[in-house]
């Protein structure tokens, strides 16, 4: 028997969400001349590529966008990313992900840049779940939402031929 869906947020419900963080994006940055979203691969990555369609729309930013592909079952951080880290240094970044639940996969993000000089890192989160293990705090999120630990939060974005949704199962 498959495990029960329930929709927490539908499409337009996911839109407003990403429109409401970009412009805490904007007003966290007014003095900024470039910013780099930083997309944890691959539901953050499609964040970041969403929240980068709005930043456009409302703010003058240069706007960098950076895929991060993390090794997520690894005990240390192995990461790559699709840019050379010359193109975020002394810049601000926004790392972006999907879901905040222990906060590994967001800890393991940042420590992308801890070698390199930047203005300031921000986090954000489509959902935090509230189930940290890593000290990571989210500067914007879509939807806090209280969680057991068996339930599993499911972000579905741009995959075809499905409506995007968030549903916990």
């Amino acid at each position: 028997m498959a495990t029960p869906q329930l929709l927490i947020l539908n499409k337009k419900q996911i839109q407003q969400k990403i429109d409401r963080i970009a412009y805490q994006i904007l007003e966290d940055n007014l003095n900024e001349k470039e910013i780099v979203l930083a997309g944890i691969w691959d539901r953050g990555y499609k964040l970041a590529v969403r929240l980068e369609k709005v930043l456009k729309k409302i703010s003058e930013f240069k706007l960098t966008l950076l895929r991060i592909d993390l090794e997520k079952q690894s005990s240390k951080l192995i990461a790559t990313t699709d840019l050379n880290e010359s193109q975020w240094k002394n810049k601000v970044i926004i790392l972006v992900d999907d879901v905040l639940n222990s906060g590994k996969t967001l800890a393991y993000g940042l420590g992308v840049f801890l070698n390199t000089p930047h203005k300031k890192i921000r986090t954000v989160v489509l959902v935090d779940r509230s189930h940290k293990i890593f000290p990571i705090a989210t500067d914007f999120v879509g939807l806090e939402l209280a969680t057991i630990l068996k339930e599993h939060v499911d972000v579905v974005m741009d995959v075809e031929g499905e409506e995007d949704r968030v549903y916990l199962s």
